[in-house]
């Protein structure tokens, strides 16, 4: 009971990193986690490509996506790794185990250990010539020394195969164990880099016969990193980016790739497959310029490695945990093409629009080449095919077409790709015009009691084929959401109505989604609903009429209590209006506002004046906005009439 007395976010090469295996792109069926990978290499007998585990001796296999599918252990610090000319046999360099591993490829089991003696180290391994070439340094009373050793895997006698000291004497012995470079496409060549920590020589030799013959040196000046033979020439590719001609006897320089490189591989067929940064570039045979670049990596690259037949380059992309992935690349050779299209922002329909575009690559495509084109609109959400598009000697070209339908047209044009050039396609969009539709929603500003059943009707005018419309209802108040009450075509003359029980200040809108030639349109119409209110009057000896009007009659001294009924809302309150009749007016006197009730009731207390002969009236009344919320327009309840007797 109340009263109205109250008021208110360069990593070093194979340096202590993990590898991840999986195919390009997504993940395999299985992964492995490496330490320290080497000795990336491929085989094509097998399917195979095999990367070492230099930290954790083990050997792993992986088919030609990248998906493991062989692993072995416990080959202690295996240094590189070489695939025999017929594919059967993998060869590892074994540091710890001063020794040469021949496994088998399929199988990765060890079919033969070649000890090479405990004071010679292993470190890279190349086969050429029929017999497996490593790279090794020995330690003896007069110091370090770098050498070459060779396998002969004819002989029966694992210890009669190994031959060590195979340097020519033209070539000094260096201090550190050399780096190795052969290729199937040059049978018979090897190249042994100097790896010192001082400016290293580079020597070509001969191994196709008994011993080693020098076919070309440096003296000296060369920091080795890699070195490669380039098939049908007389040159070597030297970390990664400059050939080197060899035809005289020495190294002298010849031309440069035009990207930077650390290190690469050369295919049997003369492809360069060229690491540098986060990228593999690859170059035809003859060409300085990359026909197609791989970004693989998110930090440092790893090694880079053909498949013997150049249909995939395989590569360690490097992460940025220092972890290395894994990545097999398709279509090495294929120059991707950018294409380009642009058509107008804007057109009107049924006019005539032209788009131009233009393709490029590191492949010119041949003037003439065929450019598929697809027109997808409101007609075709599909798409359909048009005319295609010719391309002209400088790559550009254009084409007009009549757009039937309106809204947003988008024109896709495709190359499909061709021996040289992988598929390519791009889009440019077009908003056409539409007509406007005419939609018209009834009731807009009306004014209704509680509770009334109200039909709202849209009407809907001429259109092209869409005859439907939606109709929703969105009372006020954050507690109910938008509701669709509606949907369907209109009838034949034009309307569809939905029903409303207006309880609540209601926004109520009607939606055309369009069509091909009319745009999508919505109307909105805003109707009011008072709230429920009703005052229920106690305390009183009786009522009795003071000329027309009825009275609730109080003894002078008695309290009347005023008990209000309205329609519950959170938070929601209701004002109290008093007014007292003084020599025949009406004059105002206190208002104030108290809370209803959770059941929407509210029980107010009107002290007693303590004299006879006053008449007063009072009544409820919600304010929008006033009485706390604004779900409801504002509604007066009716006067409730007392006078006060002896």
């Amino acid at each position: 009971m109340r009263s109205t007395s109250a008021a208110t976010a360069l990593a070093v090469l194979f340096s202590s990193a993990a590898l991840s295996v999986v195919a390009a792109g997504t993940a395999s069926a299985e992964s492995a986690v490496l330490g320290t990978p080497v000795g990336l290499v491929a085989d094509s007998a097998v399917k195979r490509v095999f990367v070492a585990d230099e930290a954790n001796g083990r050997i792993l296999a992986t088919d030609y996506n990248g998906t493991l599918v062989d692993l072995n252990v416990g080959f202690g610090d295996v240094s590189d790794l070489a695939v025999s000319d017929d594919g059967a046999t993998l060869y590892a360099a074994q540091a710890s185990g001063h020794a040469i591993l021949a496994l088998d490829a399929a199988t990765l089991e060890v079919k033969a250990t070649y000890d090479i003696g405990a004071g010679a180290t292993p470190r890279e391994v190349a086969f050429t010539g029929g017999r497996l070439w490593f790279s090794y340094r020995t330690d003896d009373a007069d110091g370090f020394h770098g050498n070459l050793g060779s396998v002969d895997p004819a002989a029966t006698d694992p210890a009669a195969a190994v031959t060590l000291g195979q340097l020519p004497e033209t070539v000094a012995p260096y201090y550190n164990s050399g780096l190795l470079g052969a290729n199937p496409a040059v049978p018979g060549l090897l190249t042994y880099a100097d790896s010192g920590d001082s400016p290293g020589a580079l020597n070509l030799l001969d191994v196709s016969g008994a011993t080693p013959q020098l076919v070309a040196k440096t003296d000296g000046g060369r920091y080795s990193s890699d070195v490669d033979l380039l098939p049908g020439t007389s040159q070597v590719l030297w970390n990664g980016d400059r050939k080197l001609t060899y035809a005289d006897g020495t190294f002298t320089e010849g031309s440069s790739l035009t990207e930077t490189g650390w290190f690469g591989d050369v295919s049997p067929s003369g492809l360069i497959a060229q690491v540098y940064d986060r990228h593999v570039n690859v170059y035809k045979a003859g060409s300085a310029t990359p026909v197609r670049r791989f970004d693989a990596g998110n930090s440092s690259m790893g090694a880079v490695a053909w498949a013997p037949d150049s249909s995939r380059v395989f590569a360690l992309a490097g992460n940025y945990d220092n972890t290395y992935t894994l990545k097999a690349f398709s279509g090495p050779t294929l120059s991707v093409p950018a294409l380009t299209v642009n058509a107008p922002a804007s057109a009107a329909r049924a006019k005539k629009l032209t788009v131009t575009g233009k393709i490029t690559a590191t492949v010119a495509l041949p003037a003439g080449s065929r450019l598929a084109v697809t027109r997808t609109d409101l007609e075709s959400p599909n798409g359909k095919a048009l005319a295609s598009a010719t391309v002209k000697a400088d790559g550009t070209y254009s084409f007009s077409d009549t757009p039937p339908a309106g809204g947003t047209v988008t024109y896709k044009v495709s190359f499909a790709g061709d021996a040289e050039h992988t598929a390519v396609s791009a889009s440019d969009k077009v908003a056409v015009s539409r007509a406007a539709a005419s939609l018209s929603l009834n009731n807009n500003g009306k004014l209704y009691n509680y509770g009334a059943d109200v039909k709202f009707t849209a009407h809907l005018g001429t259109t092209y084929k869409n005859r439907s419309v939606k109709i929703y209802a969105d009372p006020f108040g954050g507690d109910k959401g938008k509701k669709l009450i509606k949907t369907g075509k209109v009838d034949s003359h034009g309307n569809i109505a939905g029903w409303v029980d207006m309880t609540r200040d209601t926004a109520v809108s009607a939606v055309f989604d369009g069509d091909a030639r009319y745009a999508p349109k919505t109307v909105k119409a805003t109707a009011y609903a008072r709230v429920k209110i009703s005052t229920a009057v106690s305390k009183h000896y009786k009522t009795a009429k003071i000329g027309s009007t009825s009275y609730y009659w109080f003894h002078k001294n008695t309290d009347p209590v005023f008990t209000t009924t309205m329609t519950y809302y959170p938070g929601r309150e209701h004002r109290m209006d008093l007014e007292v009749y003084y020599q025949g007016k009406w004059y105002a006197g206190d208002s104030e506002y108290f809370a209803l009730g959770t059941s929407g009731k509210s029980a107010v207390r009107l002290g007693a004046p303590g004299e006879s002969g006053i008449r007063a009236r009072l009544r409820s009344v919600y304010v929008n906005g006033s009485s706390g919320d604004t779900v409801n327009s504002t509604t007066y309840g009716g006067w409730k009439y007392i006078y006060f007797s002896n």
